[in-house]
């Protein structure tokens, strides 16, 4: 949100208000993308012009609360609570709960077709394990709960240190609520590790059987929720079965073997708003099959699903960059197929690194198509987590990886 309005017609006021409803006040505001002060406003004006009294409020506790308000109204709702016979806590108190039953919590917007996102690039170790997870978190987290997110007005800031103050801002934004599948697509399985699971056993079902034609149950059955409270139940995960090593192999006698991730995860689609699909650093079949999934469906609109292509801020990326790139090419044009560029993550990236680093970064930079939606640090707190099992938005919050992780899911989301 922007800061308060301090200037013009606004004074500021000080009263007192319980930081249950101050905190409700916070959050409610920030869904309807308004300021703190405005919501206030409304509800005092609101409060000033009903008929009669409303019930009266607990307000034990009170703390001082600080607003700015347009000059005169604070004056003229004092006179109001004396001709009431309320105290200005209690009146206030009425005030912003009226605010609060005014404007109720919108619905989380859900995409008219579930959006596929494809995390991929032919190199390993380029972390797109850690961006699958961390996406897939940012997308899930509580809408009733302020997280923090950096929102940079120009990435290019990111290359002069000195000007990071400047162009990186911290706000607290709601979370986004979205319900989110993330799917382990990498028989080595790092992904499942990462979150605490442990890969589906060689003799039961698995991805792999259901895109081979093997199904033995509902895929249903082996998913699994990522449980951490800020969560909800939002966040699940198909876990990683070491028989993908097998893919394809098993792939390449299906007739429509494109279509057969697609065909796999068809009747879990309407369970989820987003489903984050973590691929191999291959450029086998079965990425033929993950570019397919990602394609632009009917109706579909452009940039709801596609591939989001991870990369360092290093020489090899760039190779791996081209054959991945060359790969979805020859999807779109054999298949006539609309695979959406949904952008570049520079991930690992440290400034102090120099020339190679900053020089490669302004490289991925310049190629605007796909653009660069994400630079996420190489900090402790990832490693942290996966040593942990534990998912890095929950692990640390508030560490600078997870606010450039919010910040990757609202600029993909947009």
């Amino acid at each position: 949100m922007t800061p308060p309005d301090t200037t013009g017609d606004r004074e500021k006021v000080v009263a007192k208000l319980t930081s249950a409803l101050r905190q409700e006040l916070k959050v409610r505001a920030a869904l309807h993308g308004l300021d703190m002060q405005d919501a206030v406003e409304a509800g005092i004006t609101a409060w000033r012009g009903l008929g009669s009294n409303l019930t009266s409020l607990d307000t034990a506790g009170a703390e001082t609360y600080s607003t700015f308000l347009p000059e005169g109204l604070w004056d003229g709702f004092r006179d109001d609570c004396k001709s009431r016979g309320v105290s200005l806590t209690q009146g206030l108190a009425q005030s912003v709960t009226l605010w609060l039953d005014n404007n109720p919590a919108p619905e989380v917007r859900r995409p008219a077709t579930v959006r596929r996102i494809i995390v991929c690039n032919q190199k390993g170790g380029v972390g797109k394990t850690a961006i699958t997870a961390g996406l897939g978190e940012a997308l899930a987290e509580d809408r009733m709960t302020l997280t923090p997110v950096k929102v940079s007005k120009h990435f290019a800031a990111l290359l002069n240190e000195d000007d990071r103050a400047d162009s990186l801002a911290l706000e607290d934004l709601p979370g986004l609520g979205q319900r989110v599948l993330l799917v382990d697509f990498d028989p080595q399985g790092h992904l499942t590790k990462q979150l605490g699971h442990e890969p589906l056993p060689m003799d039961g079902d698995s991805l792999t059987n259901h895109m081979a034609g093997g199904a033995k149950g509902d895929l249903r059955d082996v998913i699994v929720a990522v449980s951490e409270e800020r969560f909800g139940d939002r966040l699940h995960l198909l876990p990683a079965c070491t028989d993908a090593f097998l893919l394809d192999v098993r792939l390449a006698s299906i007739r429509a073997r494109e279509a057969a991730l697609e065909r796999a995860l068809a009747p879990v689609e309407a369970d989820y708003d987003v489903i984050l699909i973590d691929c191999p650093p291959s450029l086998g079949i079965s990425m033929d099959a993950a570019s397919y999934y990602g394609r632009r469906r009917g109706n579909e609109e452009a940039g709801n699903s596609g591939v989001l292509i991870v990369v360092q801020a290093e020489d090899s990326s760039a190779d791996a960059y081209g054959l991945l790139t060359s790969q979805i090419e020859d999807m779109r044009n054999d298949l006539a197929l609309d695979i959406d560029y949904l952008g570049l993550v520079v991930n690992h990236y440290d400034a102090r690194r120099g020339y190679i680093a900053t020089s490669s970064l302004q490289s991925w930079m310049d190629i605007k198509d796909p653009r660069v939606v994400g630079v996420i640090g190489d900090l402790k707190e990832q490693k942290e987590a996966v040593r942990a099992k534990r998912p890095l938005l929950a692990y640390a919050p508030r560490c600078e990886q997870s606010v450039a992780l919010r910040a990757l899911a609202r600029e993909i989301s947009k």
